[in-house]
């Protein structure tokens, strides 16, 4: 019996990240949504996959849509301003714990 265990992630919503692995390798968007259960990621304007909408009421537009589906997290890494795609680390700052760029130290 599987066992439901929800990991911690480093990234956070409104993270810039670039996708490692699959379909869409190369590409950079914002985080949208963090499923934590499924340790999935939902970013904006990747993974985009069709889907069909009901008319709901006389103004509201049926058919086929566009949505993000969710990314893996093994499958994404966060973006440096400085140097681009990289890990994360930790710091303390005084009391507080500070996300860092494994590369270059600066504060993410």
């Amino acid at each position: 019996m599987p066992v439901n265990v929800q990991h911690k992630f480093k990234l956070k919503k409104e993270d810039t990240v670039q996708i490692i692995a699959g379909k869409n390798k190369g590409k950079r968007g914002r985080i949208l949504k963090i499923l934590r259960d499924k340790d999935r990621i939902v970013v904006e304007g990747v993974n985009l996959v069709k889907k069909a909408k009901k008319r709901r009421n006389q103004q509201d537009r049926g058919g086929i849509i566009e949505i993000e589906a969710p990314v893996h997290s093994s499958n994404l890494m966060i973006v440096c301003k400085k140097c681009g795609p990289t890990r994360i680390g930790c710091k303390l700052d005084g009391d507080a714990k500070v996300r860092v760029c494994r590369k270059c130290g600066e504060a993410l």
